[in-house]
C-alpha cells in the first residue's frame, strides 16, 4: 500500500486553466493517457497534446447544457474502485470500465459569480458544480490508489515526483492531494451556502437579480473557511502558539503585502489592524500611531508628512516602539521624518520609490502595502462559542448631533469634536479622547483609555497631554452618568463636550454643562470597544 502507484490514465477538467496545459505535457510525457471535458480538452488538443473526449470513455454524449458529463459509472467506478480488491476488479472488468488513475479538477468560480453586482439567480445557480465536487471526492476518498489534484499550485510537485519515480506517485503525496481535496470541497460547500443563505428567495417561478438580505440580518449559522496564511513565532506571549489565516479575499491587514523588515508577530497584526481601521475612517490626510491597539496619537493635516508630525506631537513618549497607520500614500518627505522614530510596523496604500530609499536603511522596520476591506461584521470568541455583530460603521450625520447646551459649539469646536468622536470610536472603554482643530484639521491631545471609571478616562486623558489643553473638546464613548466626569474634563481646559446622551441623569449633567459654560452635543449612538 505504501508503495508509489503508477498514474497510467488521467481526467482533467479545471476551470481555472493556469498551468494546465504544461502540466498535461509533463503527464503525456510520461505516458500517461489524458482524458477530459468540454473546454479543458479544447485547451490541451489547440496545443496539440492528444486528449480523449470524456464522451468516448463513458460511450455517452455530454448533454443538458453540460451538467451531465461526468456523473456516469464509467467514470466514477474508474476512480472508486480499489484496484487491490479481487470483486472490484472483477466488476469494472465486466462492464469495461477503466481505471482513472489521477483527477485533475478545480471548480466553477462560485464566489465570483454570486458577488458579482446584479447578477441573476439562475446565473448563480449555474455556477455551482456538480461533477467536479462528484469527482473530487471520489478520488479522495480512494487516496490508496487515485491522485486528486485541486490546485494549480501543485502541478510541479506531482510531476516532479512522478517524473523522479518513473511516472508513479507515493502514499503520503496521495493522502497530502486529499486531505486537500476534501478541504475544497468543504470550503465550496460552505460559500455556496454563505451566499445563498444571503439571497431572499425568487418571486415565484421567475428568475430575477439577487437581493442580498440586510446586513443586521445575522446568519442562522456561522460557516468559516480560513485557510492559514503563515505560521508565526508565536501569540500575543512566548508561550502562546499562533497562525495567520486568510479569507482569500487579497484586502485587509491579512491580506496585505509586506514590502519590508522582520516577520510580523501577532501583536504587530492586531495592532496594524486597529490603527488601519481607525485612520480609514477619514477623507483627509490622516496618521495614527497606536500602541497596544489604542492611539496615542492621531491627526488629518494637509500632507502625510503634516498630519504624521501632528500625530507624533500629541504623545511623542508613547508614540516610540508604535505601530503607524497611514491613509495616503507615503512619500520621501514623509519617509524621511517617520525614519528618524522607532516603529515596529507602518501600513498604507502604497508607498512611493523614493519613500521605499528612505525606508531601506531600516531594515527590521515592517511595511505593508494594503487593499482596504468591506468589513461588515465582527467576530469574538466566547467560550462555548462565539459572538457575531455588526460591525461598527455608525458615522454621524448632521442631523445626528443635537446641541443640549444654552450655549452651542462654535464651528471650530464642532470640527474637533467630530474628529474627536470618530477616534474615539476606536479607543477601548471606558475613553474620552481631547482633541483640537486648527483650519479644519483635527488633532488629539490627550487619550483616556481602558479605563474602569468615566472620571479616570477623563482625568487620565488629561494626564496625558503635552500639548495645551485650553480650548480642546472632549469626546465620550459613552454618556456621562453623573457630572463629576464632566467636571474633569471642563478642569482640564475642554470648552466643548460630544457624548451619547441617553442617562436618566441628562438633566443634571447638562446643567453642569451649563454652569461651567461648556457646549455640549448629544449624538445618541454609544461607541463602547470592549476588546
Amino acid at each position: 500500500m505504501s508503495s508509489p502507484k503508477p498514474i497510467c490514465r488521467a481526467l482533467l477538467s479545471v476551470t481555472d486553466k493556469t498551468g494546465v496545459v504544461e502540466f498535461a505535457q509533463r503527464l503525456h510525457a510520461l505516458g500517461v493517457e489524458l482524458v477530459s471535458t468540454g473546454g479543458t480538452a479544447a485547451v490541451l488538443r489547440d496545443t496539440g497534446l492528444v486528449v480523449r473526449d470524456i464522451s468516448d470513455l463513458t460511450g455517452f454524449p455530454e448533454m443538458l447544457d453540460g451538467r451531465v458529463k461526468t456523473l456516469h459509472p464509467k467514470v466514477h467506478g474508474g476512480i472508486l474502485h480499489i484496484r487491490g480488491k479481487i470483486e472490484h476488479v472483477r466488476a469494472v472488468e465486466q462492464h469495461g470500465i477503466k481505471p482513472i488513475d489521477m483527477v485533475v479538477v478545480n471548480l466553477y468560480a462560485f464566489e465570483k459569480t454570486a458577488a458579482k453586482p446584479g447578477v441573476l439567480l439562475d446565473e448563480v445557480i449555474e455556477n455551482i458544480d456538480i461533477g467536479g465536487p462528484s469527482m473530487v471526492r471520489s478520488a479522495a476518498k480512494n487516496f490508496k490508489d487515485v491522485a486528486v489534484v485541486t490546485s494549480p499550485a501543485d502541478y510541479d510537485a506531482v510531476a516532479s515526483e512522478m517524473e523522479a519515480n518513473a511516472g508513479a506517485l507515493g502514499l503520503a503525496t496521495r493522502w497530502r492531494l486529499a486531505q486537500a481535496a476534501f478541504a475544497t470541497t468543504a470550503a465550496y460547500d460552505t460559500a455556496i451556502a454563505n451566499a445563498l443563505e444571503r439571497m431572499e428567495p425568487p418571486a415565484g417561478d421567475a428568475w430575477q437579480a439577487v437581493t442580498p438580505r440586510t446586513e443586521a440580518e445575522l446568519p442562522a449559522a456561522i460557516r468559516l473557511n480560513l485557510p492559514r496564511l503563515q505560521s508565526l513565532r508565536y501569540g500575543e506571549n512566548p508561550h502562546q502558539a499562533a497562525a495567520l489565516y486568510t479569507d482569500g479575499s487579497s484586502t485587509g491587514i491579512a491580506n496585505a503585502k509586506q514590502l519590508q523588515g522582520k516577520e510580523l508577530s501577532f501583536n504587530n497584526l492586531v495592532d496594524l489592524d486597529a490603527c488601519w481601521e481607525l485612520v480609514s475612517e477619514f477623507d483627509r490626510p490622516a496618521v495614527t500611531i497606536i500602541k497596544h491597539t489604542n492611539p496615542c496619537g492621531a491627526a488629518q493635516g494637509t500632507s502625510v508628512l503634516d498630519a504624521y508630525l501632528r500625530a507624533l506631537a500629541a504623545d511623542p513618549v508613547s508614540a516610540f516602539g508604535g505601530v503607524i497607520g497611514i491613509n495616503r500614500e507615503v512619500d520621501a518627505r514623509a519617509a524621511e521624518e517617520i525614519a528618524k522614530l522607532f516603529v515596529e510596523a507602518i501600513v498604507a496604500p502604497s508607498f512611493t520609490p523614493e519613500a521605499l530609499e528612505r525606508f531601506a536603511a531600516k531594515k527590521n522596520l515592517r511595511l505593508l502595502q494594503i487593499v482596504p476591506a468591506d468589513t461588515r461584521l465582527a467576530l469574538k470568541q466566547v467560550s462555548g462559542g462565539a459572538l457575531l455583530q455588526t460591525a461598527d460603521r455608525g458615522k454621524l450625520a448632521d442631523t445626528d448631533l443635537r446641541v443640549v447646551t444654552e450655549r452651542a459649539p462654535s464651528s471650530d469646536e464642532m470640527e474637533a469634536m467630530r474628529f474627536a468622536w470618530t477616534v474615539c470610536k476606536h479607543v477601548k472603554s471606558n475613553a474620552i479622547v481631547y482633541a483640537r482643530s486648527n483650519d479644519g484639521f483635527g488633532q488629539t491631545v490627550g487619550i483616556g483609555a481602558g479605563q474602569m471609571s468615566r472620571v479616570d478616562a477623563a482625568r487620565f486623558g488629561a494626564q496625558k497631554a503635552v500639548l495645551p489643553m485650553n480650548g480642546t473638546v472632549a469626546a465620550s464613548d459613552a454618556f456621562f452618568p453623573f457630572a463629576d466626569g464632566l467636571e474633569v474634563v471642563a478642569q482640564a481646559g475642554a470648552t466643548a463636550v460630544i457624548q451619547p446622551g441617553g442617562s436618566v441623569r441628562d438633566p443634571y449633567v447638562i446643567a453642569a454643562a451649563n454652569r461651567l459654560g461648556i457646549a455640549m452635543v448629544c449624538t445618541g449612538m454609544r461607541h463602547f470597544r470592549h476588546g
